[in-house]
């Protein structure tokens, strides 16, 4: 019975831990907020600074899948170049060799639970009492992945590993193979952390054994090793739905990895006996070392950390050799047509954090307001098309895009339900909110301009004939609702509207209402005096104010807009 608590207790202080790391991020990036989604935003500009973001991001929400996921879609969308997703991957596995650190210092000989308690009731007043709730979750969870490494420290020292004879026969049978010993942890490695998407977890294994003394060093960097390589993997499958570009950028990943684990195999003893030696642990091949376990946690931290900073120091300036690999690996193909493809950012599902997936979430809204923008040039075309060919191909174009556009709003929509199910900040509620309704209208305007389509394939064929005055007021409200919804695609593509640009946007608007009216009041006088027949003015007066309706949708984003930059309670 004893036995099966000290089980039980080994694997919810490794769970404890996950969701503490979990919690943890959540609240580093509701604190940066802003921050974080800019440096997200301009991510990198040559191969250095690219290193630079991948390891400041990844050290921040505490998840290299996360960088490396978000680095897949932003190639995908084009955002980023292969090359420059290479080097933030490369930072982002520099980066991820903090939480080895954390664990180094939260897992020490000392015991922190005294200070860990003290920090969950200064958690949860914070929470419970709203007065700083980001600042709670971040304490929330840094006590609960402190207390889930003194946990398992405590619980694998009771449970003396060292002195069961079935646990150490076995690590001692599967450490006498020499560098096929290296080679099954490392297997093992990979495969573990896959199979709990946390390096960060099996890394805690991997000091929990090395430091009771159970496994040999070597062994447990051997473990590391696989981690490096088993993260890899998620991208990769993320990366299967996306572009050509986005599974270079996870495959070279997965190169970056192996080539570092490779070179590393070769001079395998020589580096851990250096690092041993850093910290002064004696080092036996196969034997586990007798030191202090602060040492051995340490030693495999530094591994972990001088490992991937040497391999990026070789790599970085071989960027276009692996280019030119990852191209050939994954030959291109054709591509499928823009109008096929739907998400850009988020078709990989949600991030591992919720705060990720609402900066991924904007940008996707900004790609489904572009596709709007292209709806009204076609329907400006149609409607001058004279030829009977074009103008069915026009039409069908349109026909296609409303569908897509349909599609985008429900599943934005349904992604943004499953971001609000996360743990979100206030801000972050009300941001949802605002791309919900943001959304909606954008699905008005593709429905306006599928209707414009409808009249002027009406007047099209009947044969109704305008006179060169409704063809210029229609070209000119064309012309003004295309300003406004430039001006719109250009404020969600900065997630910001100024209070010149709000005003400037209303003004447009009245423009257009007061166009509106006038052109229906004189509509009705030249139908009076029959300048034109009644079908004429019936089809000429639907265009105009479907218009007019698509100019009050655009707006409605704004404000929407406006109320988020400037008014967080609206």
């Amino acid at each position: 019975m004893t036995l099966l608590i000290q089980i039980m207790t080994l694997i919810g202080s490794v769970a404890m831990l996950m969701y503490g790391m979990k919690v943890m991020s959540e609240g580093l990036q509701k604190m940066a907020g802003s921050k974080l989604s800019n440096v997200l935003g301009t991510m990198t500009t040559n191969r250095f600074t690219g290193v630079l973001t991948g390891a400041f991001i990844t050290a921040a929400v505490q998840s290299s899948t996360a960088t490396t996921v978000m680095t897949v879609s932003f190639v995908s969308a084009a955002i980023l170049s292969l090359s420059q997703a290479i080097s933030v991957i490369m930072g982002a596995n520099i980066g991820t060799t903090f939480t080895a650190w954390i664990m180094v210092l939260g897992g020490g000989s000392f015991d922190l639970r005294f200070v860990v308690y003290a920090t969950i009731i200064l958690a949860v007043a914070l929470i419970h009492y709203k007065r700083n709730t980001d600042l709670g979750d971040f304490l929330l969870g840094l006590a609960l992945m402190l207390l889930g490494l003194t946990t398992l420290k405590i619980n694998a020292t009771e449970m003396h590993l060292d002195q069961i004879s079935a646990v150490r026969d076995f690590f001692a049978a599967t450490s006498a193979w020499g560098y096929g010993s290296y080679f099954l942890y490392l297997l093992v490695g990979g495969i573990l952390t896959f199979a709990v998407q946390s390096s960060a977890a099996i890394m805690a294994i991997t000091m929990t054994l090395c430091s009771t003394h159970v496994l040999p060093i070597d062994m447990g960097i051997s473990l590391v090793l696989g981690e490096n390589i088993g993260t890899t993997i998620t991208s990769n499958i993320v990366a299967l739905s996306a572009s050509v570009q986005a599974r270079r950028a996870a495959m070279a990943h997965l190169v970056f990895n192996l080539f570092g684990v490779f070179w590393v195999l070769c001079v395998f003893r020589w580096f851990v006996s250096g690092v041993c030696e850093l910290w002064g642990v004696e080092f036996t091949p196969g034997v586990p070392s007798d030191v202090s376990p602060d040492k051995l946690n340490a030693v495999l931290a530094t591994f972990h950390t001088s490992f991937n900073v040497l391999n990026t120091c070789i790599l970085i300036g071989l960027i276009p050799w692996m280019e030119k690999l990852v191209i050939r690996i994954i030959p291109s193909v054709p591509e499928q047509k823009d109008t096929d493809r739907q998400l850009h950012f988020i078709s990989g599902g949600l991030m591992s954090t919720s705060e990720l997936s609402i900066l991924q979430a904007w940008k996707e809204v900004h790609v489904y307001a572009v596709r709007t923008q292209r709806m009204i040039g076609m329907v400006h075309d149609l409607f001058y098309e004279q030829d009977e060919e074009l103008f069915t191909k026009i039409r069908e174009r349109i026909e296609k895009y409303e569908g897509i556009c349909d599609r985008m709003e429900l599943e934005i929509a349904t992604y943004l339900n499953q971001v609000a199910d996360g743990r979100l900040s206030e801000q972050s509620k009300r941001e949802v909110n605002k791309m919900l309704r943001i959304v909606s209208e954008l699905e008005s305007v593709g429905d306006a301009n599928f209707n414009l389509s409808r009249f002027i394939r009406h007047k099209h064929d009947a044969k109704l004939q305008y006179t060169d005055a409704q063809e210029k007021n229609v070209e000119l409200m064309l012309y003004l609702v295309s300003g406004a919804e430039t001006m719109m695609v250009e404020a969600l593509k900065k997630v910001s509207v100024s209070k010149e640009e709000f005003l400037q946007m209303t003004n447009m608007e009245n423009e257009i209402n007061n166009l509106r009216n006038e052109l229906k009041n004189s509509n009705m006088q030249s139908i009076t005096a029959r300048e034109y027949d009644y079908s004429v003015g019936v089809n000429y007066m639907d265009i105009i104010r479907e218009i007019e309706r698509m100019a009050d949708y655009i707006i409605n984003v704004e404000e929407a807009l406006y109320a988020h930059k400037h008014d967080r309670r609206i």
